[in-house]
C-alpha cells in the first residue's frame, strides 16, 4: 500500500514538474517573439528616420536637412528610437556587435575605408533592404550624391568595405 501511494507521489510530482516545463518553453517562445516584433518596429523607425533625409545634400560635420554627412545621419536614424549613437564614424564602429557582410539585415550599421589610407574606416550606412544574396541596399550620405540609397555590392562600396556592426538585438 505505501508502495503505491509512493508511485502516486512520484506520477503525480513528475506530471507538475512537466506541465511547469511546457508553461516555461510557452513563455519563452513568446517572449521571443515579442522581442522580434519589437526589433522589427524599431528597424522599421529608424530606416524611415533615415530615408526621411533622402535628398539632403552632403555636408561635413552636417546633422539637419540643410546638410548631413554619413555619422550625422547614422545618429539621427536611431535617435528615432532614443539610441545615441557615437557622432563619428570611427566610433560608431565599436559599437554593438561585430557580423560578416553576409550576415546583415535590416538596421545594421556598414563601414567602408573611403579615404586614402585602404584600412581607415571613414564612411557608415544603415542596411535597409536584402533583395537578393548580392543585392543589399543601405542608406548613406554620399559626398557627391548626397543623402541616398546604393547595393553595398557595387564596385565601388564592396572594394571598400571593411566591417559590419548589428546595433539591435536579434
Amino acid at each position: 500500500m505505501i508502495y503505491k501511494t509512493s508511485s502516486k507521489i512520484k506520477e503525480l510530482t513528475f506530471q507538475r514538474l512537466s506541465l511547469f516545463v511546457l508553461i516555461l518553453v510557452l513563455f519563452g517562445a513568446c517572449a521571443s517573439a515579442r522581442m522580434a516584433k519589437v526589433r522589427e518596429q524599431q528597424v522599421s523607425e529608424v530606416i524611415q528616420a533615415a530615408r526621411a533625409f533622402t535628398g539632403t545634400p552632403y555636408k561635413w560635420g552636417g546633422t539637419t536637412r540643410a546638410g548631413m554627412d554619413c555619422s550625422g545621419l547614422t545618429g539621427n536614424a536611431f535617435q528615432a528610437i532614443n539610441l545615441n549613437l557615437p557622432r563619428t564614424t570611427d566610433g560608431q564602429a565599436l559599437v554593438g556587435e561585430k557580423i560578416k557582410l553576409k550576415k546583415v539585415i535590416p538596421g545594421d550599421l556598414v563601414f567602408f575605408a573611403t579615404g586614402k589610407k585602404k584600412r581607415e574606416i571613414t564612411h557608415v550606412g544603415i542596411v535597409t533592404e536584402i533583395k537578393a544574396r548580392d543585392n543589399v541596399k543601405f542608406i548613406h550620405a554620399s559626398t557627391s550624391l548626397g543623402v541616398v540609397e546604393t547595393n553595398i555590392y557595387s564596385d565601388y562600396y564592396i572594394k571598400r568595405f571593411r566591417t559590419a556592426r548589428r546595433i539591435l538585438d536579434k
